[in-house]
């Protein structure tokens, strides 16, 4: 189990105030926009982990009495996730021995947002700037909740504890029994002036804006997870994390399967009948291709390395193009004897017209190129 008051760097009898003041002052230190790097973005996030613990009356109690502050076990041998303390309270609600008062401070939601970006980003990577609206420290009371040069009194209801306790019976007896206190909310404390900016709350909701990194390969749906990007949680707690869902734009020209990228480019029936070299615009820029003689309509030219960047591996996919031959549909005179001049060398001015099986045509090669795709 991690030692959390290691984590934080103060005692095991630290007050409540003194585990905020550390987190604060390591928060601020290791924050990824403060210190970007994965050796502080890792102790950042042991940090918050220290504190989710430490900052929570139950879970460090748990903490400290060698079970898993997440409920993962208890310490007294009542079996697994369970204790007295947890069966007196199915029984009687709030237990007996009471769990003092709340902590005002917590961990901030995760967030979820889209952003779109183009074909060429999803192929090469880069840069793109990010705006949400979150919410963020008050810089007013640096996320403590009170007007600054003022502070918190202890509530005289509950006399700092959070909680009312009284006496009930039941067929066990007279059993006490405790209860969130309702004139602090079980904080234990009151509030007598609350920051203007975020009502005490410890945070204000903006709009800032965020630089991130898309990696090369991605596609329509991936998740960039940035940690510690999310709100900031309630009374100055750690913040959550930010998750971006990213979608690809279609493109005019290109079609991705997978990492490979399909175009069509039309060839006249004559270039297809001869052969020529054309010049096509790729992502990567102008490349020349050769149309072979005797080019069918379907027939793919496959541009090695032109496609999609490989996301967890190295290389690219590759760029297809599909030869789209057109058939002249207007001819004048000269045009049209000619080609009966051409059909009458090659003995074709009566096609025989004989049914062929359907994968040997136009429908059979492109059905082959997307199985094969």
């Amino acid at each position: 189990m991690n030692d959390y008051y290691q984590d934080l760097g103060v005692s095991r009898d630290a007050s409540p105030e003194e585990i905020k003041r550390a987190y604060r002052k390591l928060a601020r230190t290791l924050h990824p926009d403060v210190n970007p790097g994965p050796e502080a973005e890792e102790k950042f996030k042991k940090v918050s982990q220290a504190y989710d613990v430490l900052g929570d009356a139950a879970k460090r109690q748990s903490y400290d009495a060698g079970a898993d502050p997440y409920g993962g076990g208890g310490a007294a041998g009542f079996g697994q996730g369970f204790s007295f303390s947890d069966i007196m309270e199915q029984f009687f609600g709030q237990a007996a021995g009471g769990r003092g008062p709340r902590q005002r401070s917590s961990r901030g939601q995760d967030g979820l947002v889209r952003l779109d970006i183009d074909l060429e980003q999803a192929v090469f990577g880069g840069e793109r700037e990010l705006t949400i609206e979150t919410a963020v420290l008050c810089e007013t009371c640096d996320g403590d909740g009170t007007q600054p040069g003022t502070g918190r009194t202890t509530c005289e209801v509950c006399k700092g504890a959070g909680e009312i306790q009284q006496v009930q019976r039941s067929f066990l007896g007279q059993v006490m029994t405790s209860r969130p206190c309702t004139a602090c909310n079980g904080f234990g404390e009151i509030t007598p002036s609350p920051c203007y900016d975020c009502s005490g709350n410890g945070r204000v909701r903006t709009r800032r804006t965020m630089t991130i990194r898309v990696p090369a390969g991605v596609d329509s749906g991936t998740r960039i997870h940035l940690s510690g990007e999310g709100e900031v949680g309630p009374g100055g707690g750690p913040a959550g994390d930010l998750y971006v869902e990213l979608a690809v734009a279609p493109h005019p020209t290109f079609q991705r399967r997978g990492d490979d990228l399909h175009a069509s480019v039309q060839v006249p029936m004559t270039a297809a009948a001869l052969g020529t070299t054309m010049n096509l615009d790729t992502l990567d820029g102008p490349r020349d291709i050769e149309i072979k003689t005797g080019t069918q309509p379907g027939d793919t030219i496959t541009l090695k390395g032109l496609g999609v960047t490989h996301l967890r591996s190295t290389g690219r996919g590759d760029l297809i193009i599909h030869a789209d031959v057109r058939t002249p549909t207007r001819l004048d005179s000269e045009q049209e004897e000619l080609l009966r001049q051409l059909a009458g060398v090659r003995g074709e001015e009566q096609p025989d017209g004989n049914l062929t099986h359907a994968d040997n045509g136009l429908f059979g090669k492109l059905r082959g190129a997307f199985k094969t795709r």
